[in-house]
């Protein structure tokens, strides 16, 4: 089982830094062909604002997938902190299982509402681009943020450790 854990987090965590990366840099690249033609030559590309929030889309909801699986993710934990090993492990194991249902839960509801956007045919109003396609990064990154949760609470039922994610465990 840990091996077949490992082998989906690497997978997924390729994916995760691939889309993140590669939309940061587009954004740079976008922002810098954008503010050079506007104060060069008087020319705004009419596209770079839609395109930026675009990226965003997948920056952040990919980037949450990431930020769960390094262990990253916003957790209150001033209550969590000063009970003993085994109440800690047992709300973490909770606490994964119960996230990860809610995350895969808003992963199907986002995804309803992609096809819903989907059968409107509404394109972006500059690049004429599918909205849906854009928004399908949503019930993507959510999924795959619920899958990191699942995988936590694998490694919790598996191990003697608290894990907060297959990568990160708490100290």
């Amino acid at each position: 089982m840990k091996k077949i854990l490992f082998h989906i987090s690497r997978i997924t965590e390729t994916i995760e830094k691939t889309i993140v990366f590669s939309s940061i840099l587009l954004m740079m690249a976008n922002s810098t062909a954008n503010a050079i033609g506007r104060y060069a030559f008087g020319k705004s590309l009419f596209f770079s604002e839609e395109l930026n929030q675009f990226l965003i889309v997948a920056v952040t909801f990919i980037g949450f997938a990431y930020a769960v699986r390094k262990g990253r993710n916003i957790r209150m934990t001033a209550l969590y902190d000063s009970l003993n090993f085994p109440a800690r492990k047992f709300i973490a194991t909770l606490i994964a299982i119960t996230t990860g249902l809610l995350m895969f839960y808003l992963s199907y509801k986002a995804y309803i509402y992609v096809m819903e956007v989907k059968d409107l045919n509404r394109l972006s109003p500059a690049l004429q681009f599918p909205v849906y396609l854009v928004f399908s990064i949503i019930p993507i990154g959510l999924a795959m943020a619920g899958l990191q949760y699942i995988i936590a609470f694998f490694m919790n039922l598996t191990h003697k450790e608290i894990y907060l994610s297959h990568d990160a465990v708490d100290i």
